[in-house]
């Protein structure tokens, strides 16, 4: 994803933004890497040794909201969240920037709501000292990261909130801060070098 060049304020909050949300969707790749050694070693054990890990399960249920959770606002600035476009898609200029800028607003609203409830989720898993059932790990942790990572996807659309209302002022202006799907144009052509590079890799494997 090429980041946008203007040296403007609003352009370098944006790029600094981003990669605070690349480092955290390293983090959640991690956690996905790990939760896959996770499960090969408990395969492994309970083979080989007939031992399964204590608590293999707790523990997958603790590292999922990490994997989940801390890519949404990396998701949210590549546009990579699933869109439902019935007209949208033809629409340029103002009146584009105008719905997306609606749906961003909605968007800002719902996940508002999600931060507040799962912010009360935690705090009561916190205060009780909630635990999981099995090898009784504290489960408030994973409660906490969902907060946070709808905190960084708010923040990525309040973002996005300035852009827009700069693009409606100026329809012709680089977009700044917010995310740009791809045209039916761009999706065709991307499918259609793929598939040209899946038979050049078998041609290639005929070839030996």
């Amino acid at each position: 994803m090429v980041l946008p060049v203007s040296n403007t304020f609003f352009a370098r909050i944006d790029r600094g933004y981003h990669l605070i949300e690349a480092a955290l969707n390293y983090v959640a790749a991690a956690f996905l890497f790990s939760l896959m050694l996770l499960a090969c070693a408990e395969v492994f054990m309970r083979k080989v040794f007939n031992s399964p890990i204590h608590g293999q399960a707790d523990l997958v249920e603790i590292m999922i909201p990490t994997m989940g959770f801390f890519g949404l606002a990396y998701c949210q600035r590549l546009a990579g969240h699933v869109r439902m476009e019935l007209f949208i898609h033809r629409l340029k200029g103002r009146a584009l920037w105008i719905f997306e800028f609606l749906g961003n607003l909605a968007t800002i609203l719902i996940v508002s709501v999600m931060i507040w409830g799962t912010w009360q989720n935690f705090l009561n898993a916190y205060q009780i000292g909630d635990t999981s059932m099995d090898a009784q790990l504290p489960v408030w942790p994973p409660k906490l990261i969902i907060t946070v990572g709808f905190c960084l996807l708010l923040i990525r659309c309040l973002i996005a909130f300035v852009g827009y209302l700069r693009l409606i002022r100026y329809p012709d202006a680089e977009p700044i801060g917010v995310p740009i799907s791809p045209t039916v144009e761009d999706l065709a052509q991307s499918e259609a070098e793929a598939a040209r590079d899946a038979i050049k890799d078998e041609d290639e494997e005929v070839a030996r």
